[in-house]
C-alpha cells in the first residue's frame, strides 16, 4: 500500500456563521440578500447560500429597527441608543445620524419616494424625517402605549401615515395637515401589523387579540373582523396579477364578487404563533388555505411560549414568500400547483441565523455532501454544504441533543444516530427523515453515541450515568415509519465519572471510552470485558480514537495534552503538548500518520504523529471548539463550537505546493527581466519589478543610482507615479527601515523628499496605515537634520578663525561669500600662475609668532616667499598664511 503524502496545510473557509439573532430585519427590493440584527451588528445576508456580504458595527447597543430605501442603495437603523443612523450600503458607511426619540425606536418606514423615514418610538411619539436634511419633518403623540408598528399609504398621493400601539389602536395622521384624522378602536390587544387593499381604500390591522380588522379609508369606518384564532405577527395583502393570486385563481373570482358587491375582496396572508401559513378571502371572512403541518422548529412541552412565525414578507418578482421563525430561522416557499390544480407551499430553502453551541458535527452520505450538525437544542439540523442551507430538521427529543455519529448501512441507507439529555439514543434514516429506532434505558444524559464501523449492526452508547450499553439493530426495518424499541445486546458500569466519548476500531471488535474520571478503557465487543484501562491523563477525557493502521488509541485531555496508547499492555507512547488549554476533541488523518486537534483555546492544531511536530495551528474561532468532523473520502474538516460558527477546512497541500512552484519560476522570470531593465538605464520599470518581487535590498540600490545621477527628478517621478496606493504603503516601510541606519539614511530622505514633492498630501492621508509609518520617520528625521545642523555650525569654527587671522574678510560687494571663494581659490590653487615679481605684500598684520607656528607646521622645506595665493580681489598672501589655513 502506497504511503500517504502528509498534509502540510488547510484552508478554511467559514461556510455558516452567525447572522440573525431576533428582531428587525428587512429584504432587498430584488431579495438577492437581507439585512439583519445580529446582537448590536447589522449583517448583510446573500439570500442564497446565507453568506455574509458585509458587517456594519454598531454601537454596542442591540439594533431595534431596521429598513431600506426603495432604490436599496441606503439602510437606515436604530438602537437602544436612540441613535437614528443612514447607511451608504455601497462602503458601509454612516452618512448621518440624529436623536429624536425619547425611548428605543421599535419601527421604521419609508415612503415610495426614498425621500421621508417615519420612525416609531417607545416614547409613544411618531416621527417623521426628512432623508436628506435629517430634519424632523413630522411630529405626532397622541398613542398611550409603545408605537409597535408603522406604515406609509403605498399610493404617493394618499399623504397618510398609520401607526399601531399597545394601546390596542390605530391611528391615521394626514401629513399634510400634520394632524391625527382618526382613531380605530376595534382591537383588545397590541397591533403587531397593518397592511393596505390593493385599491387603497381598505386598511387592514392584525394583533394579539387573533383576529383581523378592516377598515374604510373614505370615512375611516370599520367594516368586519375575521376571526383567526391565534395571536397574528404578520398580515399581507395578495395583490392581484401576483403569482400568489394567479396559483390561486383569485383574478377571476375577484372579478365577478366586484360585479355584485361592487368592491373586490380582499385577499390576504396571516402568520402567527401557530407557524403555519394561512391564506384568507375578506368574502365571508372564508380561509383559502392553511399549510397542513408547521416547518418552525417543534419546542418543547416544558417552553411556555410557542415558536411559531415572528414575520413574513412576499418576495418580489414572483420568488415566493419568506417566513422568519422564533429560532431565527428564515424559511423560503416556493409556490406549487399539483396536477388537481390544489395549491401549496413547497419549502424550497432554510437559512439558519443562530445556531447557539454547537456540540456535534458528522458528514453524511457516500459524497459527504449533508453536514449534521447538533446544537443546544432538541433538533438535529442536516446542512447541504454546496447551499449551506439547512436542508431538514430531526426532531423527536425533547431535550438537548448532545451527540451525534453517522454511518451507511449495508443496504445503502445513511443512518443517524443521537444521543440526548432525555436519557434516550434515537436512530435517523436520512432519505425518509424519520425516527426508525429509540433506545431508553440510560438513567442519565447520553453523551456519547459509535457506530459499528463493520458490521454496522450495533450502536454503543455512553451516559452520565457512568454505563456502557450495546444496541443491536438486528431485525430493524429501515424502510419503517414506526419506531422500534432498540434492544440493548450487553451493559456494563465502566467509569466513576460521565462518560465522555466513544469509539469503535475499525474491525469491531473493541470500543473505547473516554471518561470524566482521567481513564480511558477499552472494551471487547460484544460482552462488553474489560481489556485495558489506560491511566495517566490528569484531568477528564474529552475524545477517544482508534488508529486505522495500528493498534493504539489516541486521547484528548483536559489537561491540556494529547496521548497516544498501546492496546496491547495501555502503556503511554507519545505525549504531545502544545495547546493552552483543555484538548476537546481530535482525529486521524491521512491514514494514522496525522491527527487533528481543536481544544477549549478555540485553536485547530495538525500534527504528525512519528516527529511529533505541530506542523500547523488555527486561529479562526473566537470560543471553545466542541465539534470536530472529518471526511472519511476526501479528508475534510469542519469545526464548530461556542461561537456558533461552522468552519470547512479543506487540504490545500498540493495547491501550495504548485502555487509556490508557479511563484518561483515567476520569480526567475521577473528577476531575469529586473536585471534587463537595470542594465538599460530603465528604471521606472526596474523599479516597479523590484515591488512585485518585494527586494528592498534592490530597491534600496536602484534608487541609490537615481540619487547619485544628475538628472534624476524625470526618471523618480515616473517611478514613483506608476505606484500604487499598496505599493506607497511598502515604499514608506522599507523607508522607514532605511532611515533607521546612518549609512541609508541619505537615500531614504532623497525618497522621502520626491515622494512628498510628488504626491499631494490627501492622497498620502488617504493610505491605510500611513500614520503609524509617518510616526516611525518623524524621529529619525529629526536626528538627522540635527546632526547636520551640527556639522554646519562646526564648520563655522574655521571661518571664525581665519576671520580673527584676517586671513579672509567679508564681502563687501555682495559677490560672494567667504566659503565660496576660500573654496574656489582651493580649487584652482594647482593652476594659479606665478606672482608677478614687482608685487610685493605687507604682513605686519601677521604677528611673527603666528608665523613661526605655520612654519612648524609646514611640511615642505620650502621658502616662505617660494609660492603665493591670490586672495579676495587681488590681494595676496605668502603660502604659509596657506598652509596654516590647511593646517
Amino acid at each position: 500500500m502506497a504511503t500517504a503524502s502528509l498534509k502540510k496545510n488547510y484552508r478554511c473557509v467559514p461556510s455558516l456563521e452567525q447572522f440573525y439573532t431576533g428582531g428587525p430585519f428587512t429584504v432587498s427590493s430584488d431579495g438577492s440578500f437581507l439585512v439583519c440584527a445580529c446582537d448590536d451588528k447589522i449583517k448583510i445576508v446573500d439570500s442564497s447560500n446565507a453568506s455574509i456580504k458585509g458587517t456594519i458595527e454598531g454601537d454596542s447597543e442591540l439594533v431595534t429597527a431596521l429598513i431600506l430605501s426603495p432604490d436599496d442603495k441606503l439602510l437606515f437603523s436604530a438602537s437602544h441608543s436612540r441613535q437614528i443612523r443612514v447607511w451608504d450600503l455601497s462602503t458601509f458607511k454612516c452618512l448621518r445620524s440624529w436623536k429624536g426619540h425619547e425611548g428605543p425606536v421599535m419601527g421604521m418606514a419609508c415612503d415610495a419616494s426614498g425621500g421621508l423615514l417615519a420612525t416609531a418610538g417607545a416614547d409613544r411619539k411618531v416621527l417623521v424625517w426628512d432623508v436628506d436634511g435629517g430634519f424632523c419633518t413630522h411630529y405626532f403623540k397622541g398613542h398611550k402605549g409603545i408605537v409597535t408598528s408603522i406604515l406609509f399609504h403605498p399610493d404617493p398621493n394618499h399623504l397618510l401615515l398609520f401607526s399601531g400601539s399597545d394601546d390596542a389602536t390605530v391611528r391615521v395622521w394626514d401629513l399634510v395637515s400634520k394632524k391625527s384624522v382618526a382613531v380605530l378602536e376595534k382591537h383588545f390587544s397590541r397591533v403587531t401589523s397593518l397592511a393596505v387593499s390593493e385599491n387603497g381604500w381598505t386598511l387592514l390591522s392584525a394583533g394579539r387579540d387573533k383576529v383581523v380588522n378592516f377598515w374604510d379609508l373614505r370615512n375611516y369606518s370599520f367594516k368586519m373582523t375575521v376571526p383567526t384564532y391565534e395571536m397574528l405577527e404578520t398580515v399581507r395583502v395578495i395583490h392581484p396579477g401576483t403569482h400568489f393570486a394567479v396559483l390561486l385563481g383569485l383574478n377571476e373570482t375577484s372579478s365577478v364578487k366586484k360585479k355584485k358587491s361592487g368592491s373586490p375582496p380582499v385577499y390576504f396572508l396571516t402568520v402567527g404563533e401557530r407557524g403555519v401559513v394561512r391564506i384568507w378571502n375578506s368574502e365571508g371572512a372564508m380561509c383559502l388555505f392553511e399549510q397542513g403541518s408547521s416547518d418552525a422548529a417543534v419546542s418543547s412541552d416544558k417552553d411556555e411560549v410557542k415558536r411559531g412565525f415572528t414575520a413574513a414578507v412576499m418576495l418580489p418578482l414572483d420568488q415566493g414568500l419568506l417566513c422568519v421563525t422564533a429560532d431565527q430561522q428564515f424559511l423560503f416557499y416556493s409556490l406549487m400547483q399539483s396536477q388537481e390544480d390544489a395549491f401549496s407551499l413547497n419549502l424550497s430553502k432554510r437559512l439558519v441565523g443562530y445556531n447557539e453551541e454547537i456540540v456535534d458535527m458528522k458528514f453524511l452520505g457516500e459524497e459527504e455532501q449533508f453536514l449534521a450538525v447538533a446544537t443546544n437544542l432538541e433538533q438535529v439540523r442536516v446542512y447541504d454544504l454546496a447551499s449551506m442551507s439547512c436542508s431538514y430538521v430531526l426532531a423527536g427529543h425533547s431535550d438537548t441533543v448532545l451527540c451525534l455519529d453517522t454511518c451507511v448501512s449495508s443496504s445503502g441507507k445513511t443512518l443517524i444516530v443521537t444521543g440526548s439529555k432525555d436519557n434516550s439514543v434515537r436512530l435517523w434514516e436520512q432519505e425518509s427523515r424519520c425516527c426508525i429506532g429509540l433506545g431508553t434505558g440510560h438513567m442519565g444524559a447520553v453523551g456519547a453515541v459509535a457506530f459499528s464501523k463493520k458490521q454496522r449492526n450495533f450502536i454503543v452508547s455512553g451516559s452520565s450515568d457512568r454505563t456502557l450499553k450495546v444496541w443491536s439493530l438486528d431485525g430493524l426495518q429501515e424502510d419503517g415509519n414506526q419506531v422500534i424499541n432498540l434492544r440493548a445486546k450487553a451493559v456494563v458500569a465502566a467509569h466513576d465519572k460521565d462518560i465522555n466519548s466513544l469509539a469503535v476500531a475499525p474491525n469491531d471488535n473493541l470500543v473505547c471510552s473516554g471518561s470524566q474520571d482521567r481513564t480511558a478503557c477499552v472494551w471487547r465487543l460484544p460482552d462488553l470485558v474489560s481489556v485495558v484501562v489506560l491511566k495517566g491523563h490528569k484531568r477528564g477525557i474529552w475524545s477517544v480514537e482508534f488508529s486505522p493502521v495500528d493498534q493504539c488509541v489516541i486521547t484528548a485531555s483536559g489537561d491540556k495534552t494529547v496521548k497516544i496508547w498501546a492496546i496491547s499492555d495501555g502503556s503511554c507512547l507519545k505525549t504531545f503538548e502544545g495547546h493552552t488549554s483543555s484538548v476537546l476533541r481530535v482525529s486521524f488523518v491521512t491514514r494514522g500518520t496525522q491527527f487533528v486537534s481543536c481544544g477549549a483555546d478555540g485553536l485547530v492544531k495538525l500534527w504528525t504523529v512519528k516527529t511529533n511536530e505541530c506542523i500547523a495551528t488555527y486561529d479562526q474561532h473566537e470560543d471553545k471548539v466542541w465539534a470536530l468532523a472529518v471526511g472519511k473520502k476526501t479528508e475534510m474538516l469542519a469545526t464548530g463550537g461556542g461561537d456558533a460558527v461552522v468552519n470547512l477546512w479543506h487540504d490545500s497541500t498540493a495547491e501550495e505546493k504548485e502555487e509556490a512552484f508557479r511563484r518561483e519560476e515567476e520569480g526567475v522570470l521577473k528577476g531575469q527581466e529586473l536585471e534587463n531593465a537595470v542594465s538599460d538605464a530603465d528604471y521606472t520599470k526596474a523599479i516597479q519589478i523590484a515591488f512585485e518581487l518585494r527586494r528592498p535590498h534592490k530597491l534600496f540600490d536602484l534608487f541609490s543610482e537615481l540619487c547619485r545621477s544628475k538628472h534624476s527628478e524625470n526618471q523618480v517621478e515616473k517611478a514613483l507615479l506608476a505606484l500604487g496606493k499598496d505599493e506607497i504603503h511598502q515604499l514608506f516601510e522599507y523607508v522607514r527601515e532605511w532611515n533607521t541606519k546612518p549609512k541609508l539614511c541619505h537615500v531614504a530622505q532623497f525618497v522621502l523628499f520626491r515622494v512628498f514633492n510628488i504626491l499631494p498630501p490627501t492622497e498620502i492621508i488617504e493610505i491605510k496605515g500611513i500614520n503609524e509609518l509617518l510616526e516611525g520617520l518623524i524621529p529619525y528625521s529629526q536626528r538627522h537634520f540635527s546632526r547636520i545642523d551640527r556639522l554646519i555650525r562646526s564648520t563655522l569654527l574655521l571661518d571664525y578663525t581665519l576671520h580673527g587671522m584676517s586671513v579672509i574678510e567679508p564681502e563687501t560687494d555682495g559677490r560672494a561669500s567667504n566659503g565660496d571663494s576660500l573654496l574656489r581659490s582651493d580649487d584652482k590653487e594647482a593652476n594659479e600662475e606665478p606672482f608677478p615679481e614687482n608685487i610685493t605684500i605687507e604682513h605686519t598684520d601677521i604677528p611673527t609668532e603666528m608665523t613661526q607656528v605655520s612654519s612648524k607646521k609646514r611640511k615642505s622645506g620650502k621658502s616662505r616667499e617660494g609660492r603665493k595665493m591670490k586672495v579676495r580681489k587681488g590681494e595676496f598672501v605668502e603660502a604659509s598664511a596657506i598652509s596654516l589655513e590647511a593646517s
